[in-house]
């Protein structure tokens, strides 16, 4: 199997993401686990930038095994510009956290273009947004800004997406064949976003 698992999958669910905004969020559930205290967050000391609040970030622990990997400067750079876009979106840590997690999932943080035969549909970018779903043309969806933002346009229209776990609210806008697989990224996001967001 495709260690990707790359399926943010609209179209299998029939979502459709019309003018930069989802049609609605689809009933679901969530059985990743129970949730579990989430470990302390890591934030450097930056004598020059205030400390990220910490409580924002996993407000209600993780659920399930956590998953890590190594990240690359185009990784890193992507995780940037995730939380930059966040910013420009008015949203706040909460909000990369998710963005950040789902594209841990959907593509490990690399802005993928099209895979061929190991591609699902026409599925590409950070996010794995499909341009036949309309999420916007291959340029548009394979840049960072404008595929989070498209991602963060969704993720307004679910309510209470603030307090839901990050799988059930990357779910929700993804529409994924593996709605559970977001929870193990959760704690690596939040690590993320507190060690970036002040960079």
């Amino acid at each position: 199997m495709n260690t990707m698992l790359r399926k943010s999958v609209l179209g299998i669910a029939g979502l459709a993401f019309a003018g930069g905004l989802a049609a609605g969020p689809m009933n679901h559930s969530t059985t990743a686990g129970p949730a579990v205290e989430a470990a302390p967050v890591a934030v450097a000391a930056q004598a020059d930038k205030p400390a990220v609040d910490t409580g924002k970030l996993i407000p209600h622990g993780v659920q399930g095994e956590q998953s890590t990997i190594s990240l690359d400067s185009e990784q890193t750079g992507n995780v940037a510009a995730i939380i930059a876009a966040t910013k420009k979106a008015g949203l706040d840590e909460r909000a990369a956290v998710i963005s950040i997690g789902t594209a841990l999932q959907e593509s490990k943080l690399e802005n993928l273009g099209h895979l061929g035969d190991r591609n699902d549909h026409d599925s590409q970018g950070l996010f794995q947004q499909r341009p036949s779903s309309g999420w916007g043309t291959v340029e548009q969806i394979t840049d960072a800004e404008y595929s989070t933002l498209a991602f963060l346009k969704g993720l307004k229209q679910v309510d209470g997406w603030q307090d839901m776990p990050l799988t059930e609210a990357a779910q929700t806008v993804q529409v994924s064949a593996y709605p559970d697989a977001y929870a193990q990224w959760e704690q690596f996001a939040a690590d993320l976003v507190a060690e970036h967001w002040n960079s």
